[in-house]
This record gives structure tokens, C-alpha cells and sequence, in this order.
């Protein structure tokens, strides 16, 4: 491999502090026998990765054999070459929206911590997007509201009440990177963790990060004062290992597309869940049936109908998302509707 900088003054000495355990170990000995070395991607540089391993910090490219590869993914690497990609433990991934497929974010983490700038609205559907992205991943979801010293203390609870709508089940933390407000707890949450830290640009990813290490390792950038927008200060996704736990630092986002299955929306909306336990049908669909708790939730309060409208769309676009992760129920769903078409234009010729 091809040496590189000394990532975080590691080295690649030590592979424990990058997040390898005893489990990893386990899934690499055959490779190892081999004569293979074991490593972690800390950075993804187009054809290449820069990998962590127990000699170096360095690049390896990618053989054809390799799947699209993902920022903490843990690898085997032989004369410079990815050879094998060990199975993930977890996976975040987006629907690309120049491609419609799923896209690899991280891999093996715990947390994925939604970041939201308080100098901006807080968006719910990004934050409920983001959620269900974050269960299907197999990590667990935490809402990070950050320049808190920005906000007036009635503005400041306001947000973090919306956040906390928009994620009934998930923790809220108001920070400020600039005052120190808030990052004990968040340290605590991320306590002997891998997280990736995502949001839209200008959220105070890059900035929160730095506080959290205590040196500026990643670029930041000034918002426009105008619409809040930031720039893309962080350009690609790299592993960052901090006093106790890890971060992936990821370039903001503009869309958050769906590439999740709908347990993984139903996971994000447990508060609708609930309610829905006591439907009538166990196959309600929350959509006009009698006997809808659903229903009697909205019509009472108890549930917002924003939510409820949420869901369906999520919903949706999780079911559309299934069915291209998987070409043969997509060829199925062709046919089908393919027959339900015929049939309705011998319907219409009869008519």
C-alpha cells in the first residue's frame, strides 16, 4: 500500500481504538491465515480507500470483486489490494438521486447522530427520514441540536419540543460547539461507540466534531447569512477516533432519500405503532377503515395528522425502495400491474 498520513497520530499501530475487537478478529482469521492483514476504511478517496491497519496508515484500491465500500468498513487487504470485506454489522445507506439505488454512508456504527443547526427551522421530515434510515442501518438514532447559544431560551425549547415530535422515541441534545453547552452528555451518549455524524450542510457537523476532539481536525465554513446555507466544508466521509468513541464526519446532504424497508419506518413512527395496535383489522392500513385507533388518535389529539401523513409517505416510498433493492419482487409488482392494465382496458373495450 501506497503510505499516507498518519491518521489522528495512530499510525495504524493499534486497531482497537478505531473500533476492531475480538468479533473482528473471529471474521478475519481465515483471511489472516492466508496472509492477508486486517484493516478499517477511515476515509474513502474515489478508486481508493485509506485504510487503518496494524502496519500503517495507507491507500489500497479497490479489486472488481469488492462491493461499493463504505467508510468503517472492516477489510483484507493483500500487496495493496482490498481483498475481502468483512460482514457488516451495521450499514447506513441513502437512495443516490443520480442513480436511484442505495448509496453506503457507514458502516459498523452504533449511532447515527442527526444533526440540526438552530440557526435554520428544524425540518421533521428530514429528521424522521433520517431516523428510519438509522434503524434500518441496525444503529440506533440520536437528534443532535446544535448552536444552541444562538437561540433564545423559548426559541431553544421550542426547537428541541419539535425535534422531539418529529423522533418521539429518540434522545434530543441541545449543544453549542462555541460554549461547551451540551457536550458532556453528548460524550456520555457516545461513550465507547462508533457514530456518524449526519445532517445538511452548514448544521455544525464539522464544528461539533472539533469540539468534541478538542482540535480543529476537520474544516468548517461560514453560513450565508441569508438562508442559513453552508458550504460543503467536508467533502468526503472519514473516520475520526476521539478520547473514548469514534465519529464519521460526512458532507452534508440536500436530499435524504428513502433506501429502507417499512419495519424501518414503522420503527421511526413507534408513537403511531402503538396507537395502531388497537385497530380493529391487524392489516389496517390507517386509511379510512372502521375501526381505526389511528384515526381516533388524530381526531383527538393525541397524534398529530402530520404524522400520520408522514408515515404513509415514508411509507411509500420504503415499499418502492424494496422492491428495487430486490429485481425479482420488482419484475413481480411489473407483472402484476402489467395484468391489472390489461385488464382494465378489456374492461374499458366492454364498456
Amino acid at each position: 500500500m501506497e503510505e499516507s498520513r498518519d491518521t489522528d497520530g495512530l499510525g495504524g499501530r493499534d486497531l482497537a481504538p478505531y473500533g476492531w475487537g475480538p468479533r473482528w478478529d473471529a471474521l478475519a482469521a481465515d483471511g489472516v491465515a492466508a496472509g492477508l492483514e486486517p484493516g478499517i476504511v477511515v476515509r474513502h478517496d474515489g478508486p481508493a480507500v485509506l485504510v487503518a491497519t496494524g502496519s500503517a496508515v495507507a491507500h489500497a484500491v479497490l479489486s472488481g470483486s469488492t462491493p461499493a465500500m463504505a467508510v468503517g468498513d472492516r477489510v483484507l487487504v493483500g500487496d495493496g489490494v482490498v481483498r475481502e470485506v468483512l460482514h457488516r454489522s451495521s450499514l447506513l445507506q441513502r437512495r443516490d438521486p443520480s442513480t436511484g439505488d442505495g448509496q453506503p454512508i457507514a458502516a459498523n456504527v452504533d449511532v447515527v447522530v442527526v444533526v440540526c443547526g438552530l440557526d435554520r427551522p428544524v425540518r421533521a421530515g428530514r429528521i424522521e427520514r433520517f431516523v428510519a434510515l438509522a434503524w434500518d442501518a441496525g444503529a440506533v438514532p440520536l437528534v443532535v441540536c446544535t448552536k444552541a447559544d444562538l437561540a433564545p431560551s423559548d426559541a431553544l425549547a421550542e426547537a428541541v419540543a419539535a425535534a422531539e415530535h418529529a423522533a418521539p422515541a429518540t434522545p434530543v441534545i441541545a449543544v453549542s460547539a462555541l460554549a461547551g453547552f451540551g457536550l458532556d452528555e453528548l460524550r456520555a451518549e457516545l461513550a465507547d461507540r462508533t457514530a456518524v455524524f449526519v445532517g445538511e450542510s452548514g448544521a455544525g457537523k464539522s464544528t461539533l466534531l472539533n469540539a468534541l476532539a478538542g482540535d480543529d481536525r476537520a474544516a468548517t465554513g461560514d453560513v450565508r447569512a441569508g438562508d442559513a446555507k453552508g458550504r460543503h466544508t467536508t467533502t468526503a466521509r472519514e473516520l475520526h477516533v476521539l478520547d473514548g468513541f469514534r465519529v464519521i464526519d460526512t458532507p452534508g446532504v440536500r436530499e435524504v432519500g428513502l433506501w429502507a424497508g417499512v419495519d424501518a419506518v414503522d420503527a421511526a413512527f413507534d408513537d403511531l405503532v402503538e396507537f395502531a395496535a388497537d385497530c380493529r383489522f391487524r392489516d389496517c392500513e390507517h386509511d379510512g377503515e372502521p375501526g381505526c385507533a389511528v384515526a381516533v388518535a388524530v381526531a383527538d389529539g393525541r397524534l398529530a395528522a402530520t404524522r400520520l401523513e408522514s408515515w404513509h409517505h415514508l411509507r411509500k416510498e420504503a415499499a418502492a425502495a424494496e422492491l428495487r433493492a430486490d429485481p425479482v419482487a420488482a419484475r413481480r409488482a411489473g407483472k402484476r400491474f402489467g395484468r391489472m392494465a390489461r385488464e382494465a382496458q378489456r374492461m374499458k373495450r366492454r364498456d
